[in-house]
């Protein structure tokens, strides 16, 4: 899928973006991040699962914004999305958002989540405004399985 919006280009990510990707994610703030599953051998491992449903937004050769997005076969999942600060309220986050949902539903999934961090004030704004809403009947929990370092921005 390929879908252009006056000079900024959406189009579905590769392993070839990693570099200018991370680059962007660590300029972004209230984000979370580890040296493992966002590493360019985590991220080529994940977009190898999930081929179809990552995009990016770039203008000429920059990127400025990234969407990961993929699924379990049962549910889709967004990580990571960002802009560039100087290219926020454009509607980027926006496209990026329908190139993923438009991805998930073509494979046959019904239904997305994500996480988003307390302090995140405009992502948790963005999210809402986009039909995400907060689940009070549930309590999130992880484990790592193994030791990795917490990367937040």
């Amino acid at each position: 899928m390929l879908y252009e919006n006056n000079e900024v280009r959406f189009r579905i990510m590769t392993i070839a973006d990693y570099e200018k990707v991370y680059d962007l994610w660590m300029s972004c703030k209230n984000m979370g991040f580890n040296n493992l599953d966002d590493s360019r051998e985590g991220i080529e491992k994940f977009l190898l699962r999930n081929p179809e449903t990552s995009y990016v937004a770039e203008e000429a050769d920059r990127i400025v914004g990234i969407a990961l997005c993929g699924h379990d076969g049962r549910r889709g999942y967004i990580y990571h999305m960002s802009v560039a600060e100087d290219y926020r309220r454009q509607g980027i986050a926006g496209k990026l958002l329908e190139c993923c949902i438009a991805a998930l539903k073509e494979e046959g999934i019904n239904k997305a989540a994500l996480l988003v961090f307390n302090r995140n004030e405009a992502g948790n704004a963005f999210w809402e405004s986009q039909g995400f809403t907060v689940r009070e009947d549930v309590a999130y929990r992880n484990k790592a399985l193994v030791e990795m370092i917490r990367i937040d921005t």
